[in-house]
């Protein structure tokens, strides 16, 4: 018998999602067991004897792990399928080979980087907060940042859900350099809106190290094994 694991690892291991949305799909009932609706979490399988099913749909194991850096343009949403049939990273890779998902969304008129891989604990580990990945925007607002508002962006911005506050702030030409490791909403715009300097162009460069670097918009590179190891 093979050494049990975590449905919702063994889940993303099979290329189905992150393991925090692996374990959403199993609260939603969309997760079978040999059969069964599993709604429960931390439930172990034998990988290799087990029949899983996501929305009906049998998974196995991916054999060949994909790990993709991708220049997302403005305009198109960080998700692979939309209903609404606007255009989304399906447009890119909907013809590839494996079941791929995205590690770092965007909201739609953001640009710069998304990696796509099938690879659910390495995305798990390039993701959630307790690893501490910093990422790294560069941002261009309606009008020039004053001397203060930079102060304050770097001393941190009172939001809503709680203080705001960059690992660094930086000036780039007329734009502005922002480090941050959180990841809720949107919380780059809401903070230069918090500040009265609403985002023009919010560009990431880099998740990790893993750089954006010259990829041109709409365009993908696999990543190597330097970035793999040490993002």
């Amino acid at each position: 018998m093979a050494e049990l694991v975590r449905l919702q690892k063994f889940m993303a291991d099979c290329g189905v999602a992150s393991r925090r949305a692996c374990e959403a799909l199993i609260d939603e009932g969309r997760v079978k067991v040999n059969g069964k609706i599993v709604k429960a979490q931390g439930v172990k399988i034998d990988p290799i004897n087990t029949k899983v099913e996501v929305d009906n749909e049998l998974i196995s194991a991916t054999k060949t792990k994909t790990y993709l850096a991708f220049n997302k343009p403005a305009g198109i949403l960080s998700t692979m399928s939309d209903p609404e049939g606007r255009p989304s990273l399906q447009d890119f890779f909907g013809s590839w080979p494996d079941r791929l998902f995205h590690v770092g969304r965007l909201d739609k008129e953001s640009e710069g980087l998304i990696i796509l891989t099938n690879d659910g604990q390495w995305a798990h580990e390039s993701t959630h907060p307790s690893f501490g990945v910093e990422k790294t925007y560069l941002v261009q607002t309606e009008e020039p940042i004053s001397r203060s508002a930079f102060q304050n962006l770097v001393e941190g911005v009172e939001l809503d859900d709680g203080l705001a506050k960059p690992i660094s702030v930086a000036r780039r030409g007329a734009m502005i350099e922002v480090v941050i490791h959180e990841g809720r909403n949107q919380i780059v715009r809401r903070m230069f809106d918090a500040l009265g300097y609403p985002v023009e162009r919010l560009i990431r460069t880099a998740i990790g190290s893993i750089k954006l670097g010259e990829l041109p918009p709409g365009k993908w590179r696999s990543l190597n094994s330097v970035e793999l190891v040490n993002r």
